[in-house]
């Protein structure tokens, strides 16, 4: 198992403390794996195992606790008095009511709460309310580059080749050939779109929403709107509407498998809401959905960038300053920083290029270029940086 110290260290610094740790993320990006380590963890630091209940309700063998009441009180049957004990619900969200079981288990002074979910609808409608100001979300993403590097024999340059190609699933490193690697990450996107965004969505388009998907993998890195997308879809055979692409774009997002990133004007200080770019979770989707497509590769280091920024906390957005665009705006605690991603910049033409937008943006924070080129510089306010370098600078 791939110990991934980041996810593990919030972890420990949240033990203990009066709120409900809530794990969420894409399937199959490690969420289980975390939540089994940091039990051993618990384990070596003297919590007894029978403090310990861990309940995965996407195993048959637990069938008769998909009834909030019957699970409830297993879980209290089994609490130790006198000691605090640590719950861990995997999928918790394929038990019906299951807030209910969450509320009565939070108010027990002697319970350590962590739920995972691979769907966002665990923090939404009714759910949002009751657990206001009781829960902190922990956004578990496939594997960052450091993480990928270090589980991986070779210099940096060599490893990051297969990393915008390969993606960062965390068991797919562990497959060697390319054909068993498809099929595993084929049966993630498979269950993706058919159980949490057709079943819940009440809906039964495969074919369309499989086309969705590939449309915003080969798109990615580009603005577009619900209707440019719905009637690109019907030109190539698709017959769909507005409704239904906001619809299946709604539980792209809700399942963590694209993510949407809104225009900001820079100028004006105000978010825009008309025409988005959407990023797929991880590059391996691309070979999956879109085969031997020969991919722009500029777009797949822009998402690789977009996600990273997504794990190191940053609001992030797509930005506009006049006539220019600026690839992201991340935001963090109350500070801005802009980023602009290319390829190469050797030719000085296209260095002005990447550069001009930064120059019209009147304030101070940092602008950062990021490229495959060797070196570090810092030109008139916008610092050159290496993307590896970036990457692994975390």
């Amino acid at each position: 198992m791939i110990r991934r110290e980041t996810y593990l260290t919030d972890l420990e610094r949240l033990k203990d403390k009066r709120f409900i740790k809530v794990l969420t993320g894409v399937r199959r990006s490690g969420k289980s794996t975390l939540l089994a380590l940091f039990q051993e963890q618990l384990i070596t630091d003297q919590v007894s195992q029978t403090q310990i209940q861990s309940y995965n309700f996407e195993d048959l063998a637990l069938a008769d606790y998909l009834d909030y009441r019957k699970l409830y009180e297993k879980i209290t049957d089994n609490l130790q008095a006198d000691q605090m004990n640590y719950i861990f619900l995997d999928e918790i969200q394929m038990v019906p009511e299951f807030e209910r079981v969450l509320d009565s288990l939070f108010v027990k002074e002697n319970v350590d709460l962590y739920v995972i979910g691979s769907n966002a609808y665990m923090l939404s409608g009714e759910l949002a309310p009751l657990l206001s100001g009781r829960y902190v979300e922990l956004k578990v993403y496939p594997l960052s580059f450091v993480e990928f590097f270090n589980t991986l024999a070779g210099d940096k340059a060599t490893v990051f080749q297969r990393y915008p190609e390969f993606g960062g699933f965390p068991y797919a490193t562990e497959i060697p050939d390319e054909l068993t690697y498809r099929d595993y990450i084929s049966g993630i996107v498979n269950t993706v779109l058919i159980k949490d965004v057709l079943q819940r969505k009440q809906r039964s388009d495969a074919t369309l929403v499989e086309q969705l998907a590939k449309y915003l993998t080969d798109s990615s890195g580009g603005l577009v709107t619900i209707k440019k997308i719905a009637d690109t879809l019907t030109s190539m055979g698709q017959k769909t509407a507005s409704d239904t692409v906001s619809t299946y774009l709604s539980g792209f997002q809700e399942a963590y498998f694209f993510f949407r990133a809104d225009r900001y004007d820079i100028a004006g200080k105000k978010y825009l809401s008309i025409n988005s770019k959407y990023y797929p979770v991880d590059q391996s989707l691309r070979k999956v959905l879109l085969g031997n497509k020969r991919p722009n590769f500029g777009h797949r280091l822009e998402g690789v960038v977009y996600l990273e920024l997504l794990r190191r906390g940053y609001q992030v957005f797509v930005g506009n300053i006049g006539e220019f665009k600026i690839d992201f705006v991340a935001q963090k605690n109350g500070v801005t920083e802009y980023y602009q991603v290319s390829l190469t910049v050797e030719d000085d033409r296209t260095y002005q290029r990447e550069v001009r937008p930064f120059q019209s943006i009147q304030d101070n924070y940092r602008k950062i270029l990021l490229t495959m080129d060797n070196g570090r510089y810092n030109q008139e306010g916008t610092e050159q940086l290496n993307i590896i370098d970036w990457l692994l600078a975390r």
